[in-house]
């Protein structure tokens, strides 16, 4: 007896829909990583210091010529990774691992492109330092974000927070909090030590800080009220 092996149409419909949800949460992925790029572009326009995920080897960059900026980058990414699949174990995915290793190549040269695009916007005084500088928080937040939302990978950085705050039970807002404060203080203790003086490390990088996990929980909470809206409108 020969045995039917057509997949039934609810089976198709369902195989359609779900590769239609896997395409869409790349495209956001991927679309809040472009724009996390642009958030660091901005803030390192503003010339008030880095990102702070991007102070450390920027730092270390400055003091040693053995890597590039994108190389000392590249070797935080490694670290990063490592310490997920410590702290997670078997609960860690090989797959995710390779991807996270992917896009950390990938972010560094969106990192440029984004550099590139606004390359030939002047920067005149304090106040529009201040101002680029808000809005590279407010555009790297909204692309951490957006990352989150997506839910298929995450860059070495915000995975390493993620993990940690699945392990300890903290917020992943806090923890991102805390790991970015450590970041800045790492790469003051750098400059300090072996060029005698603060660079690429500032008053925005602590700014960086604080806001941008700030605002990923503000964005939160906007999406959630509005979801919880659109529930009671279509219920």
């Amino acid at each position: 007896m020969e045995i039917n092996r057509t997949p039934t149409k609810t089976s198709d419909r369902y195989m359609r829909r779900t590769i239609k949800i896997i395409i869409w949460q790349y495209i956001l992925f991927l679309t809040g990583l472009f724009i996390a790029s642009m958030g660091v572009a901005f803030s390192t326009k503003a010339g008030l210091g880095t990102s702070p995920v991007a102070s450390l080897p920027y730092s270390v960059s400055l003091v040693s010529s053995l890597l590039s900026f994108g190389g000392w980058l590249n070797v935080l990414s490694v670290i990063q990774i490592a310490v997920q699949v410590i702290l997670l174990r078997k609960k860690c995915k090989p797959l995710e691992i390779v991807i996270q290793t992917i896009l950390a190549f990938v972010y560094g040269y969106l990192t440029n492109l984004s550099c590139w695009l606004i390359r030939d916007i002047p920067v005149n005084g304090y106040p529009e330092q201040l101002l680029y500088m808000a809005v590279g928080c407010i555009v790297l937040a909204f692309g951490i974000w957006m990352q989150l939302k997506g839910g298929v990978a995450m860059l070495p950085g915000e995975a390493m927070n993620r993990a940690v705050s699945e392990v300890t039970g903290k917020r992943y807002e806090n923890i991102k909090i805390l790991f970015d404060i450590i970041y800045i203080a790492l790469s003051a203790v750098i400059c300090l030590v072996f060029l005698g003086k603060l660079k690429g490390v500032r008053e925005g990088s602590i700014i960086a800080a604080v806001a941008v996990g700030l605002l990923i929980k503000l964005y939160n909470l906007i999406f959630d009220k509005l979801k919880s809206r659109k529930r009671e409108t279509d219920g």
